[in-house]
């Protein structure tokens, strides 16, 4: 499965990463979310519970962080167990880019399915992954307003000039990476548990 996209986020570069590497962010965005923790360097494990219809699961996860450069950007390598229905594992470029406004998230996905989940038609599967990434931004978006909520507002024209470049820090991005990769493992889960 590939899945790309990008959004205009009204907040800065710097803003974004530092909502992006905000646990309690995370929870609030990522539908069913429940455990976000380090379990080592650059290494951190996630688990959700998943109710869709009927059924209830609980799905775990491991995301690694690689090609760190804050506030800009990463990679992310993650894998993900749905019990004996399947499980998914690959990789996300997330990808911060200032702009006149705020800034651009850009994401590219691959990831590559087994079990039962590999039986589903990709249609389905894209769809659903879709559909949560779709979730997972207008969560992240709404708490974003609430959390800057000056950035929302429209600027006089004259006033909209273009936002300083951001500079490289050397604070690793926590959990932010966590966000892409779990989005596409959740959505290949949620798919495993739709069946």
């Amino acid at each position: 499965m590939e899945m790309q996209g990008s959004r205009d986020l009204a907040i800065t570069q710097q803003q974004a990463w530092d909502a992006l590497n905000d646990p309690e962010v995370l929870k609030q965005c990522i539908p069913g979310c429940d455990k976000v923790e380090a379990s080592g360097p650059d290494t951190f494990a996630i688990g959700m519970a998943l109710k869709i219809g009927p059924v209830s699961a609980k799905f775990t996860g491991k995301i690694t962080l690689s090609d760190i450069h804050p506030p800009n950007s990463y990679t992310i390598s993650f894998e993900g167990q749905g019990g004996p229905a399947g499980f998914g594992k690959g990789n996300a470029k997330v990808l911060l880019t200032p702009n006149g406004r705020g800034n651009t998230l850009s994401y590219e996905v691959q990831a590559s399915v087994g079990g039962k989940v590999a039986q589903m038609g990709q249609r389905l599967i894209d769809g659903v992954a879709k559909s949560m990434a779709e979730d997972f931004f207008k969560r992240f978006d709404l708490a974003m307003q609430a959390r800057y909520p000056e950035a929302y507002a429209a600027p006089a024209p004259e006033a909209a000039a273009a936002p300083a470049p951001a500079q490289e820090s050397n604070e690793g991005p926590g959990m932010g990476a966590l966000v892409f990769g779990a989005i596409v493992v959740l959505a290949l889960a949620a798919y495993v548990f739709m069946r």
